[in-house]
């Protein structure tokens, strides 16, 4: 069965899409620690982020690098944090999270709470082409 994150690559469930290329998908996380919380996924499901060839792994870096770029440069945070974690989807991602400090980055405090709206307006003006 495909991954949550396969349906959403594939358009079968809605996201808030910030990059996409032949390889790799990105996409605002809709239960985010800040605004911006964006999620960089391969388009090949693999569970295991290290199990995933050299060349994607590297490709996948390189892709989320573009998006926190853009990410900094829009919410004038210090950093964007790069987090891989995660068992509850079957299917290798990284977290990108603008962040201030290291308590941004607490995956135990509560998550924002944002409109559609809100989410429309920060995906686009992330957006990586």
């Amino acid at each position: 069965m495909a991954s949550i994150f396969s349906m959403i690559i594939a358009g079968d469930i809605p996201s808030y899409k910030v990059a996409e290329d032949e390889n790799y998908y990105a996409f605002l996380d809709i239960n985010p620690l800040a605004k911006g919380h964006t999620l960089v996924v391969p388009k090949r499901e693999e569970d295991y982020i290290f199990d995933l060839s050299d060349e994607e792994l590297s490709g996948m870096v390189k892709f989320a690098k573009r998006v926190a770029e853009k990410q900094k440069s829009v919410f004038g945070c210090k950093k964007v944090a790069m987090v891989v974690l995660g068992l509850e989807v079957p299917h290798a991602h990284i977290h990108l999270i603008p962040m201030n400090s290291e308590a941004d980055v607490d995956f135990r405090k509560a998550k924002l709470q944002l409109t559609k709206e809100e989410f429309i307006e920060i995906a686009e003006s992330i957006k990586v082409e």
